[in-house]
């Protein structure tokens, strides 16, 4: 029996993939996307795991689907899926959805050049442009990101002590800046953040909680976030985030720098107006921007903006079929 066919746009969002799903979603309950995520996480994860997951997918997949909006003023929802799970905002993930439904004429804002979008975590403003019928880019104004925790030591085998962050921008990240046990991951190559990240991870959890204070369904420090030296001469940093089980997000990351910004925010080390340009590990750049301050349950936090671009690749109709063996995919560790 088929269990269903799924229409697919796939493309990459400076360099990191995106798998927009274009048909076969499933009725979602719930009055915000939130609620949403929650009622395809306990009942339709099967989707997530077999779209995002070898053999239709790799570590790497990350994907989304389409919603109506859960607000009034909204002009869409988005659900996101990947191998590490359904995150509540994926800023890469996001400008690759935009782009691609904008340029297949699945989407026609209210506004030219202004989207409303409704996400789990809350509502991502973007503006973008168009050359032709092409995104040349697109612009995400992200929910308050926050340092959450500050100077946090772990203990990790293999490398000994080291001394943390975590930040918030969409997802929990676990910062590792250059200090005496890890020289900045322009030393490191990929199957060192590989090894080390689990571990880190792993470590961070067990020593502290990470609850968003305004919504307790977003818990966890998911992601690993390894800073070092840029390549680029007009890049302010260069990172690596470690996702899921064996990861590396070849985009600079979106939620990512906006935890990045509000940690050196918090530092003292960006101030409100400043760009920042955000190196990923293969050289891909976004360029971000603290647009201002706010307060999440009334603690300093930052409003942050991104902007990168994404090129669609081709599309596809996936099919999942009960008699499949590997239906939900599957991993090789």
């Amino acid at each position: 029996m088929r269990r269903g066919t799924f229409s697919c746009i796939d493309g990459h969002t400076c360099g990191n993939p995106v798998r927009l799903i274009t048909s076969g979603h499933p009725v979602l309950k719930g009055s915000t996307m939130s609620e949403k995520r929650q009622h395809f996480m306990a009942n339709f994860d099967w989707i997530r795991q077999a779209l995002m997951f070898e053999p239709r997918g790799h570590d790497m997949m990350s994907g989304a689907f389409i919603y109506p909006p859960t607000t009034v003023d909204g002009d869409l929802s988005v659900l996101f899926v990947e191998t590490s799970g359904c995150l509540p905002m994926c800023g890469h993930g996001l400008i690759g959805t935009l782009t691609f439904a904008l340029q297949a004429g699945l989407l026609h804002p209210e506004q030219e050049g202004r989207i409303k979008v409704d996400t789990p975590a809350g509502r991502v403003n973007a503006h973008y442009a168009k050359l032709g019928n092409r995104v040349e880019w697109v612009k995400l104004f992200n929910v308050p990101a926050f340092l959450a925790y500050e100077n946090i030591d772990i203990e990790v085998p293999g490398i000994g002590a080291l001394r943390v962050d975590i930040a918030y921008g969409g997802n929990f990240y676990i910062i590792v800046e250059p200090q005496q046990n890890f020289p900045g991951i322009e030393q490191w190559n990929a199957s060192d953040i590989l090894l080390f990240s689990p571990q880190v991870r792993d470590a961070v959890n067990q020593t502290v909680d990470c609850v968003h204070p305004e919504n307790a369904t977003v818990h966890g420090a998911s992601h690993v976030l390894w800073t070092g030296k840029p390549t680029h001469p007009n890049s302010h940093a260069a990172n690596a985030v470690f996702y899921g089980d064996k990861a590396i997000d070849r985009s600079p990351c979106g939620t990512g720098t906006s935890a990045r910004m509000a940690q050196l925010f918090a530092k003292g080390q960006l101030q409100v107006n400043d760009d920042f340009v955000h190196e990923s590990f293969i050289g891909s750049q976004f360029v971000g921007c603290i647009e201002g301050v706010t307060e999440v349950a009334g603690n300093a936090a930052i409003q942050p903006s991104i902007r990168g671009w994404s090129k669609m690749t081709g599309t596809s109709n996936i099919c999942v079929d009960d008699d499949d063996p590997y239906a939900f995919g599957f991993q090789v560790l």
